[in-house]
């Protein structure tokens, strides 16, 4: 099932995204167009506190007109390391600094048509350190409960990918014991 890459031709570039038209072959010997979405990577951080709460920010987005909380996640600038780019976007959107950062996964939201690599981070400490963010940051933050984050991700109020990668992964590190009283909705599939 390998598809070969024959060439690639820009359609559109800015700063931000690099579309472009790739000529492939699938596995079988036919030949297609197919666009590609070509991004800088970014990075994220999932913070915890002491009182089992994980900040999240509220925010809208424009492109399917909807309201969720996310993690923040920023761009990585040239020659920057990961970590210290999650740290600086997170501050920057919530304006809490977080703790030690520490690898928690990496994920390729839409690996279908895009390139795009989130690198997200988790801490469990935070120093608050400014006033709320801009507004095109987040019209909120707010410290929400892990044990309400099933419910709130069946409500669909958690619908961004990699938001919803890393606070599953973050229920996932639980125990099991902890996990079972947590559940505020009872997820469909259950």
């Amino acid at each position: 099932m390998l598809w070969k890459v024959h060439s690639e031709k820009p359609l559109y570039t800015d700063p931000w995204l690099d579309v472009r038209l790739a000529d492939v072959e699938l596995f079988d010997g036919r030949r297609l167009q197919h666009r590609v979405i070509r991004t800088a990577p970014k990075a994220g951080a999932v913070v915890t506190d002491i009182r089992d709460r994980v900040l999240l920010i509220w925010r809208h987005r424009f492109i399917t007109d909807s309201w969720g909380w996310e993690i923040p996640l920023c761009a990585i600038d040239e020659g920057e390391d990961f970590a210290a780019a999650a740290g600086r976007g997170f501050e920057s959107a919530s304006g809490w600094r977080p703790g030690p950062l520490r690898p928690l996964l990496c994920v390729q939201p839409s690996n279908g048509t895009s390139d795009s690599v989130h690198h997200v981070y988790r801490a469990d400490t935070a120093t608050y350190v400014s006033a709320a963010p801009r507004p095109a940051d987040a019209d909120r933050v707010d410290w929400i409960p892990v044990k309400s984050l099933p419910g709130l991700i069946d409500l669909g109020d958690v619908v961004d990918g990699t938001t919803l990668a890393s606070l599953l992964y973050l229920l996932a590190e639980q125990p099991l014991t902890e996990r079972r009283g947590r559940l505020a909705v009872r997820p469909p599939w259950m």
